[in-house]
């Protein structure tokens, strides 16, 4: 990278699923002082053509899946110099080849950044239908990382399965944060139960991060077809809480694994609160943790606070804030979207909740208008944006609604302009042509009247939730 022009500061972007490759780059950059760029694969053209652009990239990697977007993002994004193949066999025509560059280049001193520098721009959904750039520090990355270990640790001795995509904190925290403590790491280069219990089996993997619709997968495949995971000791879930029974089911799945719940989000690298392996036992004999999202991680503060940033009492539910080591340095490019969430060291994290008198957190709804769907954010803003835009439509709203499999399912409602008429079938390929597959809307509601509106003209999704969650604790998945 270096020998192409690569500087310090630099931003460097990949398209790829899990593989060595994509584990080397994460750190080739940092070595090199640049910025990792990390793209969602499940994205279309059009929302990495806008990420490249936003970041400045000046190198994307692509695995062999996705280099026939490469004449695109080149023609599109005008930063970018090259495109690099990073994958087995022959890089196709106009692509540099990943194993070429390393044999060709002379090693090269340290000169990765620390501190405060930034190390990665990671992007997610917004609310307005943007794609935010979380900027990540080193000690951002590191440091929250071993806030988790000194809260739930975890030694050398771990043997890690990434199964989670690499581009996601969620997997790439491990990246860094498993190899800060020696541990090794074994990776399949997509969750699938097969690949997933193959790989457990075969590697004695002692470690795993899930979501729940993973869990349920397992479940299901293990039923029709067996398979070995004692070995696993220790398993992070996170996403949405976790029922007493499902607790019961995954403890058969894993049954010498210690259960770690994770609350967080991107822009806190990613952890804020953990309900502890301790915490699941005492549940099972009585208390009442399991639908709470635990307790602060060691260095980390929580805060339930009102509007105007005001801390609440024990009990009172108001939205969520977060300060301590793993705070991000702000949004890239964005200044005012940064001042109104980073707020004097605190993050606001859009989450409503409350803290009871023995510090666990409870997350009962989002103050932003974000679905999370099989562990993916869907900002509901992106998906309306897409819907919008087809000539049919006079007007959506789309939510979140209770689903089995996935926690939450992007449910749209819509009525149609006088005279229009237009099956789900269509709007759903209508939608994936501007954004990814798991964003689309996966049911679809036809109102023939107007949608309920605010006082202010704003479509009231308070009162469109409401059939969907009545009869449910919370409502969030």
């Amino acid at each position: 990278m270096v020998r192409r022009g690569i500087k310090p500061g630099d931003r460097v972007a990949s398209v790829a699923v899990n593989s060595d490759r994509f584990f080397e780059l994460y750190f080739a950059v940092a070595w090199a002082g640049a910025v990792i760029v990390p793209g969602n694969f499940r994205w279309s053209a059009p929302e990495h053509v806008y990420a490249l652009n936003d970041s400045g990239a000046k190198l994307v990697f692509l695995d062999g899946q996705f280099t026939g977007m490469a004449g695109r993002l080149l023609e599109e994004c005008p930063s970018l110099e090259a495109a690099v193949y990073m994958d087995d066999g022959q890089a196709p025509d106009g692509l540099l080849d990943f194993e070429q560059l390393i044999g060709q280049s002379d090693p090269i001193e340290d000169r990765c950044g620390h501190g405060s520098e930034l190390c990665g721009l990671f992007y997610t959904g917004g609310t307005t239908g943007r794609s935010k750039g979380v900027m990540l520090s080193h000690d951002s990355l590191i440091g929250n990382y071993m806030c988790r270990n000194l809260t739930v640790p975890r030694t050398e001795e771990q043997i890690y399965i990434h199964s989670a995509p690499m581009f996601h904190l969620a997997d790439a925290a491990a990246v860094y944060g498993l190899t800060f403590t020696g541990g090794t790491h074994v990776i399949i280069s997509s969750f699938t139960p097969e690949n997933f219990v193959k790989a457990v089996s075969a590697e004695r993997c002692t470690d795993a991060t899930l979501v729940p619709s993973m869990l349920g997968m397992l479940q299901e495949y293990l039923t029709a077809n067996g398979g070995d995971l004692s070995s696993i000791t220790s398993l992070v879930y996170g996403a949405s809480a976790i029922s007493d029974a499902l607790v019961r089911q995954v403890m058969e799945l894993f049954p010498n694994a210690s259960l770690t719940q994770a609350y967080g989000q991107t822009e806190l690298s990613p952890c804020a609160t953990l309900l502890t392996p301790e915490h699941h036992r005492a549940a099972l004999e009585g208390k009442p943790w399991l639908r709470s999202a635990g307790q602060p991680m060691c260095g980390m503060q929580i805060r339930i606070v009102d509007e105007n940033m005001t801390p609440l009492p024990f009990g009172a539910v108001g939205e969520i804030t977060v300060s301590g080591p793993g705070v991000m340095l702000g949004y890239w490019n964005q200044p005012e979207l940064t001042a109104g969430t980073l707020v004097d060291g605190w993050v606001r994290t859009g989450d409503a909740g409350y803290m009871d008198d023995e510090g666990f957190v409870y997350v009962v709804d989002r103050v932003k208008d974000m679905i999370i769907s099989g562990g993916e954010n869907v900002y509901s803003a992106e998906v309306e944006n897409a819907l919008s835009s087809h000539s049919a439509i006079q007007e959506c709203a789309v939510i979140g609604v209770p689903d089995e499999k996935w926690g939450e399912r992007v449910h749209a409602i819509v009525r149609l302009k006088s005279g229009e008429s237009v099956t789900a079938e269509e709007l759903s390929a209508h939608c994936k042509y501007a954004i990814a597959g798991y964003k689309c809307p996966r049911s679809i509601e036809f109102r023939k009247e107007p949608l309920p509106l605010s006082a202010q003209g704003k479509i009231l999704k308070v009162e469109l939730r409401k059939l969907f969650w009545q009869d449910t604790e919370r409502n969030i998945g």
